[in-house]
């Protein structure tokens, strides 16, 4: 390691590489926009990406994820470059974290691991914590022989079971305890959140929803004048925040959720599912799509994922395409100008009328084009907004003379 001065006290930021391979199924181009994610999180996390790694391979490598001989190209540029860090895009197995870090002789990490260290930075809330800490615990479990290398010597078995052994049982019974009570934690915390969604009366409730920073805290603070926690980052927010709005002579409530990505652990799914009960009990669901983002159809079925894996596919949906400032005709996706648009005329600015005579403007009714962050198209959403939410309380509540 490089020589600090005596004086430094700042806190260096440590340096990562990441590692991924390409599988059949597949492309280079698919493993880079997942490469160039991770290098997001890493970001987010404080950490300074210094390379990237892939390789091709039919399957992962049992023993390594990677084959040896890019596991020694590996080690030999943390040695040259003394990397503190190297990631996976992949989650690994006990036994390939194992593995690779004997190897390599640098903390690895993985994909999972990562979003947890973030989420753990991110969690504000009892709720979120009491989450966020169950997910590391149910991660940690089946890894616990890696905390104990240092008496890898004493094998099990009979007449050979060692105090090694005995440590790791009793570590594992301790995990195991403190998973039942978090468990009953986050019951007694739910139950606490739906005694509050109830008491909140009658009122019409949209939910914001969609891929980690695409800019719905942005848009929760255009709408409901307040002052949520906004970041370009991703997973700024965690905490599920719940506004009263009114728009015209309509109140409403309007709730901010955390965001979806794609290969997201399914035990840190589990563990948020009760974050996104107000996803669930929703009556309106608000999918904002970061539209400058080249990714954003994958990042869409992402979240129609995650919404059909929480029973909340179904319900009435508006289509908000963010940040149509930051979009680009020549960026490498089919969607910002209408299907008439000439090769030509790619470098001409992207209009309003173009992306409503866009594929996503026919295909995702009801749906709008906005930039948040310079009020463009604002006031066409807070209408459609209205109009949605009175036809809702309407129906609802037929002879509520509130809006008459």
């Amino acid at each position: 390691m490089a020589k600090r001065k005596i004086f430094d006290t700042a806190i260096q930021p440590e340096t990562a590489i990441l590692v991924g391979i390409i599988l059949p199924d597949e492309s280079e181009a698919k493993e880079q926009e997942y490469l160039e994610e991770l290098a997001f999180l890493v970001d987010t996390a404080g950490g300074i990406v210094k390379g990237v790694f892939t390789q091709k391979l039919n399957h992962p490598d049992r023993a390594t994820f990677v084959g040896t001989g890019k596991l020694d190209e590996i080690k030999a540029y943390v040695k040259a470059e003394e990397i503190d860090i190297v990631v996976f895009d992949d989650e690994l197995s006990p036994s390939q974290l194992r593995n690779i870090e004997k190897e390599l002789g640098v903390k690895i990490l993985d994909r999972s691991n990562l979003i947890l260290d973030i989420f753990a930075r991110r969690a504000k809330s009892a709720q979120a914590k009491t989450q966020v800490e169950l997910a590391q615990l149910q991660y940690l479990l089946p890894r616990l022989t890696r905390m104990w290398t240092h008496l890898e010597r004493q094998r099990g078995g009979i007449g050979m079971r060692g105090p090694g052994e005995s440590q790791i049982e009793s570590d594992r019974r301790m995990i195991l305890n403190k998973i039942s009570l978090l468990k009953e934690r986050l019951k007694h915390i739910d139950r606490q959140s739906e005694t509050q969604r109830k008491n909140r009366g009658q009122l019409i409730r949209v939910a914001l929803v969609g891929y980690t920073n695409v800019g719905k805290s942005t848009i929760m603070n255009m709408i409901s004048k307040s002052d949520v926690f906004a970041e370009n980052k991703l997973f700024a927010t965690l905490d599920t925040t719940v506004r009263k709005v009114v728009i015209g002579n309509l109140p409403f409530l309007l709730s901010d959720t955390v965001g979806f990505i794609r290969k997201l652990p399914h035990h840190l799914v589990e563990c948020f599912k009760s974050t996104l009960d107000e996803v669930r009990e929703a009556d309106i669901l608000v999918h904002v799509v970061d539209i400058s983002h080249p990714s954003f159809e994958d990042h869409i079925r992402a979240v129609n994922e995650t919404l059909k894996d929480l029973g909340a596919l179904d319900k009435p949906t508006i289509t908000v395409f963010n940040k149509i400032d930051a979009y680009y005709p020549d960026q490498p996706n089919e969607a910002g100008a209408s299907e008439e648009v000439a090769d030509e005329e790619v470098d001409k600015p992207v209009t309003l009328a173009d992306f409503k005579s866009s594929w996503m403007g026919r295909h995702n009714n009801p749906a709008v084009f906005i930039s948040a962050t310079d009020k463009t198209n604002v006031e066409e959403f807070r209408q459609l907004l209205y109009n949605t939410v009175v036809e809702m309380h309407t129906k609802r509540y037929p002879y509520d003379n509130l809006l008459y």
